[in-house]
């Protein structure tokens, strides 16, 4: 895999290759089972070699890059919010990722919350008292990060793992900023 040539793999838009070239019979999809596999046992590997805490530092930490990529490519122009917004909802919509709605939006204070149904990550698995979507709360940080260009904290404050039906993200910006 390409490299910056000091720590190995660095990411870059186009590792995502040309699908429709590449999956030519079985396209662009995949299923929820298939991604959850993946997710959840590489949540595994990482708990078990450097703990929990660091792993789930891990997963926010590459949503935070995903979201701030997926802005970098997913829009040609500087939006307003209202706009941004519509074109978040309608981006992740489209990948089958989740239904993204503003609950609450301050603007001025820079605070927000927003909602995640249907949650690629979590939605349909059993209740486990707790939290799953540190990945999702990188990505939606990744997204204000980029749009704002300040630094953002997002916790996931309801989530399906933890007995809800919507995984619910209160964001603001960070101390400091």
């Amino acid at each position: 895999m390409p490299s910056d040539g000091s720590n190995g793999y660095v990411f870059d838009w186009t590792h995502l290759g040309d699908i429709d070239l590449g999956r030519p019979n079985l396209g662009p999809n995949i299923g929820v089972g298939t991604y959850r596999l993946m997710r959840y046992t590489m949540r595994h590997v990482l708990t078990q070699r450097l703990g929990d805490e660091k792993a789930r530092e891990m997963f926010v930490e590459a949503g935070r890059l995903a979201g701030a990529e997926f802005c970098k490519h997913s829009f040609e122009a500087r939006l307003d919010f209202p706009e941004f917004v519509v074109r978040i909802q309608e981006r992740l919509k489209a990948m089958h990722i989740g239904i993204f709605r503003v609950e609450k939006a301050d603007p001025d204070a820079l605070q927000f919350v927003f909602t995640v149904h249907e949650d690629l990550d979590c939605s349909g698995l059993p209740v486990l008292g707790q939290t799953v979507c540190e990945y999702d709360e990188g990505f939606i940080a990744g997204l204000l990060n980029f749009f704002y260009q300040r630094e953002f904290r997002v916790k996931e404050i309801d989530c399906w793992a933890a007995g809800g039906r919507v995984c619910r993200f209160q964001a603001h910006v960070a101390e400091g900023e």
